[in-house]
């Protein structure tokens, strides 16, 4: 009870702010976008990590105008980087199943959208596989609404969850982001290397664009990219930054990339 009394301050307060990890393109080396990460910036300066506020956020329905807040910022600051020469990088958020629950998130996506100035195709919404598996079908009207306004869409942690294959058939997503779980042991692990072959192959299949996280070591990387891996991000690369570290990396990398 103090948590959610806490969190409700600290949104009056605005409080929770992005933090962003740099996604790269695994076969030119581009830098293509940005995971918007929440974190918790308390009146004392503290940050709290997200898995200590963001389970109870989620059981109070506070994840709702935290994730709308979220998106305002995230929207807002890429369109400012867009503005400050880093044209093309776009941001991904991440979206809880209780804010599908929440009547029309296409509704409040494309005010936002309208507010910030940002183009729909620079913003990505990923959902988990755990997300679609209550009111499926809502979640599917949801967001195919979304698709439509021109944003991508992502499912999240793919391969931890219990949906059904089949609703790739169905789902309007872009891409399918592989589990961490799936890339740490990548190296020792054949079972893991099975589902990584598995899951771009079915990606290439559905024409889906496939994304790895918690890339740390050049290994990794090498067999992702051997693999048919097209995407990228984790702490081999960078850890989740706060905007003006972001923009800074992103200024630096597109230099170093280009000389």
């Amino acid at each position: 009870m103090e948590l959610v009394h806490d969190m409700h301050t600290g949104l009056d307060l605005g409080e929770f702010v992005p933090f962003y990890q740099p996604q790269f393109d695994l076969q030119t080396g581009d830098l293509i976008g940005a995971e918007a990460l929440m974190r918790w910036r308390r009146k004392d300066g503290s940050l709290m990590p997200p898995g200590m506020f963001i389970p109870v956020a989620e059981q109070s329905s506070l994840i709702v105008p935290m994730g709308a807040q979220i998106m305002e910022n995230a929207c807002r600051d890429c369109q400012a980087w867009q503005a400050q020469g880093l044209a093309g990088i776009r941001v991904a958020v991440n979206v809880s199943s209780v804010q599908f629950a929440d009547d029309d998130l296409a509704v409040l996506t494309e005010e936002v959208l309208t507010r910030t100035g940002l183009e729909p195709a620079l913003l990505e919404l990923e959902v988990t596989e755990s997300g679609l598996l209550a009111e499926v079908d809502e979640v599917i009207a949801s967001l195919q609404k979304l698709h439509e306004l021109g944003i991508e869409l992502a499912l999240d942690d793919f391969g931890t969850g219990y949906s059904s294959l089949s609703y790739l058939k169905t789902l309007p997503v872009d891409r399918l982001k592989i589990d961490r779980e799936f890339v740490r042991d990548l190296l020792n692990n054949s079972d893991d290397q099975a589902i990584l072959k598995m899951i771009v192959e079915l990606g290439q299949q559905l024409n889906l664009k496939i994304l790895a996280e918690g890339v740390e070591e050049a290994e990794q990387l090498a067999l992702l990219k051997a693999s048919g891996c097209q995407e990228v991000q984790g702490f081999y690369y960078a850890k989740p930054l706060p905007l003006d570290e972001f923009i800074e990396f992103a200024r630096h990398y597109r230099v170093e990339v280009t000389a």
